[in-house]
């Protein structure tokens, strides 16, 4: 949100927040939750450049077209175990993983 509507939001008596926030999540959960969703839509990319569909990866990963989906959507039933398999899977090298888990600089 850029920092002028935020400004009106709070002189108009809203309270601005994130997720977080909202949420009461710790810095743990936070943390966690931006892991899962950055190795979820590295999933994506990979796929999408290796020109496969969701059901073409999900027989790659003896899966289902409707598990795919729910990978890269960071569905919250998906374990990192499956997501970082399904990478790994994709030919992603132990060292392209930590750079995915790695926090934006």
């Amino acid at each position: 949100m850029n920092k002028r509507k935020m400004e009106k939001l709070k002189a108009a008596g809203w309270k601005v927040g994130n997720a977080e926030d909202f949420l009461e999540l710790t810095k743990e959960e936070t943390a966690l939750i931006e892991m899962k969703v950055a190795l979820a839509a590295s999933i994506r990319r990979r796929r999408i450049r290796r020109k496969l569909t969701q059901a073409e990866l999900a027989k790659v990963l003896k899966s289902s077209q409707s598990r795919v989906a729910k990978m890269e959507a960071a569905d919250s039933s998906v374990t990192i175990d499956l997501l970082l398999r399904s990478l790994l899977a994709l030919g992603v090298s132990q060292r392209e993983v930590a750079k995915i888990l790695s926090p934006a600089a």
